[in-house]
């Protein structure tokens, strides 16, 4: 694996890098309960018949991901082609346009939602979340060297706190005060701004290397990516640590999905959805502050990759001893609220001492294809569960495939950890 020549961006860059990602996890956490509560209210009184099988909206849900999966599919043979012509600027604002223009079309559909218009809107949030923070992050991996990543990383990833905990804020603080449309418009003025930041950082990445850069030469059709991750270990441990948690995550939030649903009616749904996603932006910023940065700097990446699974573990055992709402919610708060703090730092950090076609190719099929592909085998799993043994009893016995599927996680983090190091030794 050839590391990648040593860059050194200066404050310029990393402060508009923190704001791109502040704009794009702001826009993120804007549609997260929104696609989120009209999927689940839609479907909480009736449910969902699928040949002869009644499903309840948090299992009707579990479907939604699986159709995911076509999505993500189709996202990275895009991606993947996008990236081979585009420099990395140029690659944002194709991809920041293209969700600018989809965030005005649903502006008009959400005025009177029918079925097709709850499902699309659900699988568009979640190819948003997917695209823009794969785009921003080949972005800016692409950008630094192994140490600027480590100094860096946590700054940055605090503009994408900060971002969570506007959004969720604002839709919790005025949920019942604006409709969905008007969401929309607020998404299609943020994503006017990321094109602009995403102009901005592009040309102070230009100037930190005297020159504007190239684009990347990457080789290879659309599914390249996929044999560079076959071939390297270093890329199968990524593989591993996104597949887990992919499936841990499915399964936290199905069980919190499923409490919400069983316990609360009508608008109860979006407002609960809406405090939730509240306290785990705030838990995030928390994190970022002031475990990010010290794990970083003096553990280093391998230690923050352990963060989120022990953690994790821990939230599981207390919902199995007592699946209350509180503590499904909790689930939401840990898993959430981790992830987008010092797990998706951690992550991305492990990208930097790779290649530019393993940071532009392999990352768009780890990010986008095996992400979804592991919510297929969570999805199978939970849904298993919950028709054999009854909700109740399914929710609690879940506990047990998500402390395996931890464990697994553990060991895979390990390993990458300790790869991260020698790469990046090599990397300065």
């Amino acid at each position: 694996m050839s590391a990648a020549a040593a860059r050194k961006p200066g404050a310029a860059f990393a402060a508009l890098m923190s704001v791109y990602f502040f704009l794009v996890v702001t826009s993120f956490w804007v549609l997260k309960p929104l696609k989120k509560g009209l999927f689940i209210r839609a479907y909480d009184q009736t449910g969902l018949s699928l040949g002869g099988i009644q499903l309840a909206s948090a299992e009707a849900e579990q479907l939604a991901k699986l159709a995911n999966l076509a999505v993500a599919l189709l996202a990275a043979l895009a991606f993947s082609a996008l990236s081979r012509r585009l420099r990395r600027q140029s690659l944002a604002l194709v991809v920041t346009s293209a969700f600018a223009l989809g965030h005005l079309l649903f502006a008009l559909l959400l005025r009177e939602p029918g079925a097709a218009t709850v499902w699309s809107f659900y699988l568009y949030g979640d190819l948003f979340s997917t695209a823009m923070v794969v785009t921003f992050f080949a972005f800016l991996n692409d950008a630094v060297d192994s140490g600027a990543a480590r100094r860096l990383y946590g700054p940055i990833g605090l503009g994408g706190v900060l971002g969570g905990m506007l959004g969720a804020g604002a839709v919790a603080t005025w949920i019942e005060r604006f409709e969905r449309p008007s969401w929309m418009l607020a998404c299609f003025a943020l994503a006017l701004a990321i094109a602009a930041v995403a102009w901005a950082a592009g040309r102070a990445a230009g100037a930190a290397q005297d020159a504007e850069p190239e684009p990347p030469e990457l080789s290879g059709g659309a599914l390249a990516g996929a044999g560079l991750v076959a071939r390297s270990p270093y890329l199968l441990a990524i593989v591993a640590i996104v597949a887990c948690y992919e499936v841990v995550s499915t399964l936290l939030d199905f069980q919190f999905t499923s409490s919400v649903a069983l316990r609360l009616d009508g608008p109860a749904i979006d407002g609960h959805f809406a405090s939730v996603f509240a306290v785990t932006n705030a838990t995030a910023l928390g994190v970022q502050l002031l475990v990010t940065p010290l794990v970083l700097t003096r553990l280093g990446v391998g230690a923050g990759l352990l963060v989120l699974p022990a953690a994790a573990l821990l939230a599981e055992g207390a919902f199995a001893a007592a699946p209350t709402l509180a503590a499904a919610s909790s689930l939401s708060v840990v898993d959430n609220g981790l992830n987008y703090s010092i797990q998706q730092s951690s992550r991305e950090a492990l990208y930097v001492p790779a290649s530019r076609a393993e940071k532009y190719q392999a990352k768009a099929v780890i990010d986008m294809v095996v992400q979804r592909a592991a919510k297929v085998v969570a999805i199978a799993v939970s849904l298993a569960a919950t028709l054999a043994a009854g909700s109740v009893d399914g929710l609690r016995w879940l506990a047990l495939p998500v402390a395996a599927v931890l464990v697994v996680w553990i060991a895979c983090a390990v390993f990458a950890g300790r790869r991260f190091r020698a790469l990046a030794r090599e990397d300065r």
